[in-house]
């Protein structure tokens, strides 16, 4: 069957299990867009393409599979790289296509001509430049393969203009991708998981700390099966939020600079530190040999690289989360397990000690105190609702008052910090899960970047809801100028605001306001039972802090409490 390039690529999409595509137009593309008007692909037209890529992010992360984005050559080709970057850093699977202007033109600056294979080089996992029909449909298939196996990562495939409309005879791949210099090792060593077992039960002040690794490997409920067999207490990264339920006693709560007391508390203290789909990032470990000084380190990461990559480890185990701890956990139905609660009392006890001693608090005044938004959205929505952040104090907020117990409710970007994430990040996340309610919590700063995709929610009708935490400041960088700049202000007062509620209603959305603290459960509820998208500004105190804070270079353990 002959067909031309575009033909196949949406056969390709489909054959993917793709349903939804988030993209922009442009003149390579014409063709393109001409035959998916015929297909079964839902394209959601984005006013940005950064937000297509954050939009595939977020829908990735809810619906478990690969988030797909389109662009159009040149300009539309680059303005995808800070999402491409931020997809990197957290390990999701995407495939990003872009547009390119036909191969006898590459190379001659031509009109929207740039070179997008080499400037994603660094930020993808591999990315390719398709030069003849005939390879389009078995490049297609690998990418997808490529961004979901192994650690995930976005995939890039430049699509010449005359690749796109030449023909070639197609007949669909069919059998596994293999791939001689790509077999990521999915099945741990089994030697190495019996030093695990070991060390852990002798320990006596063990302490899990998971990361993202576990909720894209599905193994939160193998993880917390081992946790409670062995009761040991469990520590998130930002990325991990969830992948342990938060209310379990055994949680405690998220590690690193914003991280709970007890958590960064425990790490100076363990004796065992089992390290499960976590990259030991800076934000995590703080000056880094410092931490977790006492302790015997085990890191589990399917990516090799990763491991001794920033902390010394004890015992390596390059495997996937789940099936590793699938078989740590079959590995203690042979051990005698009576003895393990009265091992860990005493630990157990010096980490309720420490929780009682310092709580994530703060102190409600007559004007509204972010953190109250936040735990009052928790309330309201019983901690199910999905939450996307943009990036900065609002994000911190979010990670430390709103309650995650289930995987897959928390979308952030957690390695690149993009501000600009979480409107178009919350899109994507509807359209995986168009029944749940998914809400963005911003900050007046980082909303602004990417403000243009209410527009998107708007034309497909998707409810996203927005809680703006609007204290007229760029407020984590403002924070860290009154803490260590002697409160010199430069370039964080936004001094000149939209007016968020009209704002909201010029694009057709719904817009309300909160100004006192009294008010922030009308403006909740009414903004959460409106249909459409919704655009909620809440004035918060102006120069509130995040608290725990471990200042930059510092051990874990010494934090700024208020």
């Amino acid at each position: 069957m002959k067909l031309s390039g575009s033909e196949i690529l949406l056969k390709m999409l489909e054959s993917e299990g793709v349903d939804s595509i988030f993209g922009y137009p442009g003149g390579v593309l014409i063709g393109l867009y001409d035959e998916m008007a015929k297909s079964n692909i839902r394209h959601y037209l984005v006013r940005h393409e950064q937000g297509a890529v954050h939009a595939a992010d977020g829908y990735a992360r809810i619906s478990g599979k690969v988030g797909v984005c389109l662009v159009t050559s040149g300009p539309g080709a680059t303005n995808t790289v800070t999402g491409i970057a931020s997809a990197y850093c957290d390990s999701i699977p995407m495939v990003v296509l872009t547009g390119q202007v036909p191969t006898n033109l590459i190379g001659n600056d031509a009109f929207q001509e740039v070179d997008i294979v080499g400037i994603t080089r660094p930020c993808t996992k591999h990315n390719y430049l398709v030069k003849d029909v005939n390879e389009l449909a078995d490049t297609i298939r690998e990418a997808f393969h490529i961004a979901r196996s192994g650690r995930p990562g976005p995939v890039l495939i430049d699509l010449p203009k005359d690749v796109l409309a030449g023909t070639a005879n197609f007949k669909q791949p069919k059998g596994p991708v293999t791939m001689r210099s790509y077999n990521p090792t999915v099945t741990p060593n089994t030697k190495q998981l019996t030093k695990v077992i070991k060390e852990l039960m002798k320990a006596k002040k063990p302490l899990i700390m998971a990361g993202g690794g576990i909720i894209s490997s599905n193994a939160s409920q193998a993880l917390t099966d081992f946790a409670r067999k062995l009761q040991i207490p469990v520590t998130t990264t930002l990325m991990g939020l969830g992948a342990f339920p938060g209310s379990d006693d055994l949680s405690l709560g998220m590690i690193g600079m914003h991280g709970t007391y007890r958590a960064n508390m425990s790490t100076g203290d363990c004796d065992v530190l089992l390290g499960v789909g976590v990259r030991f990032d800076d934000r995590v470990t703080g000056k880094t040999d410092t931490f977790a000084s006492q302790a015997k380190i085990i890191h589990v990461d399917i990516d090799p690289t990763s491991i001794r990559k920033n902390v010394p480890v004890s015992i390596p185990v390059v495997g996937d989360c789940k099936a590793t701890l699938d078989k740590l956990n079959e590995l203690l139905t042979g051990e005698n397990l009576t003895e393990i609660p009265e091992k860990r009392a005493p630990w157990l006890k010096c980490i309720a000690e420490w929780k009682a001693a310092q709580r994530l608090a703060y102190e409600q005044t007559d004007v509204i105190k972010p953190q109250y938004v936040v735990e009052r959205l928790c309330k309201i929505t019983e901690g199910k609702a999905i939450i996307s952040t943009e990036v900065g104090q609002n994000q911190m907020w979010a990670a430390q008052f709103y309650d995650f117990d289930q995987p897959n409710r928390f979308v952030t970007s957690g390695g690149l910090g993009v501000m600009g994430f979480g409107l178009p990040a919350a899109i994507g996340a509807q359209v995986a899960a168009p029944n749940d309610l998914v809400v963005d919590v911003a900050g007046d700063g980082s909303i602004q970047m990417n403000i243009q995709e209410l527009g998107t929610a708007m034309q497909h009708k998707l409810p996203v809801k927005v809680v703006i935490l609007n204290n007229g400041y760029l407020g984590m960088v403002r924070q860290w100028q009154e803490l260590f700049f002697g409160k010199r202000y430069c370039a964080t007062q936004m001094d000149v605001q939209p007016d968020f509620v009209k704002l909201a209603e010029a694009y057709g959305a719904t817009g309300l306001r909160a100004t006192k603290p009294e008010e922030v459960d009308e403006v909740l509820k009414k903004g959460l039972a409106a249909e459409g998208p919704v655009i909620m500004d809440f004035v918060v105190e102006r120069e509130e802090c995040v608290y725990p804070m471990v200042p930059a270079g510092a051990p874990i353990t010494e934090m700024l409490l208020v």
